[in-house]
């Protein structure tokens, strides 16, 4: 577990900025030291060594949504909104959860186990190496080789600067970006379907306006900007 993280907080409640910080305060390892009203505030400490932005969506301003465009280097983002129409854009911002107002402790509690896991997985990557085969993955963490079948693969998830493969026994990481992978021809047979999915076409089983469904009856979310690579589904 990474030993201390750095929060970000913006919201234009006062209130809500009181309250986040006190549900914040239970958490040894998480430390807030930037709080804003508002995005442009925040925009001159982007520089600084933060790992955990906490965020309103609508804001008097720039919005929450434009302020992580611009935070892509802050590897994990929770948006805390009372505005749920805004939680699908928000999903295609790589973010790690999307918490509705009023707060509950245990909802917000279950958002920051998703923070940590996230940062679990990522000091594990950093020690990840990959060889791509012929029909294989290589993956060696430490001393440890573990060898992935391309057709084992049942989707691809990207966690910031690392991917995981999603197999129907495991969950391996590499130490790259799903963009990065998706420009190998290795992965020729694959489509994204979203900012954080990538899907092996022979896997698809289905798909409605908002997401796809797979074998296992494992179902994606489809992000807008992608609906136009899944065109070969349409009748």
């Amino acid at each position: 577990m990474i030993t201390r993280i750095n929060c970000m907080i913006i919201d234009d409640d006062e209130l809500d900025r009181l309250v986040l910080q006190h549900h914040i305060r239970q958490y040894d390892n998480i430390e807030v030291i930037a709080s804003f009203n508002s995005a442009e505030k925040a925009v001159p400490y982007l520089e600084f060594p933060i790992d955990l932005l906490i965020c309103e969506t609508r804001l008097s301003g720039m919005s929450g949504l434009d302020f992580r465009k611009l935070a892509s280097k802050i590897p994990a983002c929770i948006f805390v909104s009372s505005h749920t129409e805004m939680a699908a854009e928000a999903f295609e911002l790589d973010v790690l959860d999307f918490v509705t107002k009023p707060l509950k402790p245990e909802r917000f509690h279950t958002a920051m186990e998703k923070v940590f896991h996230f940062f679990e997985m990522k000091e594990k990557c950093d020690c990840f190496d990959a060889l791509l085969g012929e029909n294989c993955i290589k993956i060696k963490e430490g001393g440890h080789v573990s060898q992935v079948k391309l057709t084992d693969i049942l989707y691809l998830e990207a966690l910031k600067d690392y991917t995981r493969l999603i197999t129907h026994d495991k969950k391996h990481c590499i130490l790259d970006s799903l963009g990065n992978l998706l420009h190998n021809s290795f992965f020729d047979s694959f489509v994204r379907i979203h900012r954080s999915y990538a899907v092996p076409r022979h896997f698809i089983r289905g798909k409605n306006s908002h997401e796809i469904e797979l074998i296992h009856q494992i179902r994606l979310p489809i992000g807008r900007t992608y609906k136009d690579s899944l065109s070969f589904l349409d009748p």
